[in-house]
């Protein structure tokens, strides 16, 4: 067996604790890329093309203190203590004392939509089936919460989450031309992709 093999399958997939909230906020999310998606706005609607870019680059995004809520925070409730069902989750893997990744989640049952806010696996840790893993805690908690669908949001120029999400079965749902408008991702486009719970 391969030392690669046998690292993968020492991953651990838990709820996050409050203490996994430094180690989430340190995590790695850049990547490179050698492709971007196009989007072409037109009167009827939009066209979404996958185009090589040549050199690849890489990119790395800003700290941006997304909603003030802890990534470790333990899971969210609705109501008040009343017993109703959890509103967020955030799942992590583990290997021994090493974050390698974590996929932060959240319901909203007026439309039965489970958000993935964020999803991140470790550099290291990629390419080993552990994004692919923490949407399926995503997809179990759809369930539990009885979501029609998964819902995320991802820019133009991550092409490999693009892929692999399309792998996993999302589809384009959408997008957002202004989103990234006034920060740093300044001429990005938001792309936002959906998945059946079945």
């Amino acid at each position: 067996m391969d030392s690669s093999t046998e690292s993968a399958r020492t991953v651990v997939y838990r709820p996050a604790r409050p203490e996994d909230g430094a180690a989430i906020e340190a995590l790695d999310g850049s990547f490179t890329t050698d492709a971007v998606y196009e989007v072409t706005v037109t009167d009827g609607g939009f066209t979404i093309l996958p185009m090589p870019v040549d050199p690849p680059f890489r990119k790395v995004f800003p700290d941006d203190g997304e909603d003030g809520e802890e990534e470790g925070d333990e899971e969210g409730r609705s109501g008040d203590g009343d017993g109703s069902l959890p509103t967020r989750r955030t799942v992590v893997a583990v290997a021994g004392d090493e974050l390698c990744g974590f996929v932060a989640t959240s319901f909203e049952p007026w439309n039965a939509r489970l958000t993935v806010r964020d999803i991140e696996v470790a550099p290291g840790w990629r390419g080993r089936g552990i994004g692919r893993a923490l949407m399926g805690h995503a997809l179990d908690f759809a369930r539990e919460c009885g979501a029609g669908h998964l819902w995320l949001e991802v820019s133009n120029v991550n092409a490999p989450a693009v892929r692999a999400y399309l792998r996993m079965g999302f589809a384009f749902c959408g997008l957002d031309t202004s989103l990234y408008d006034g920060t740093a991702s300044a001429g990005e486009k938001a792309l936002f992709m959906a998945l059946p719970v079945r």
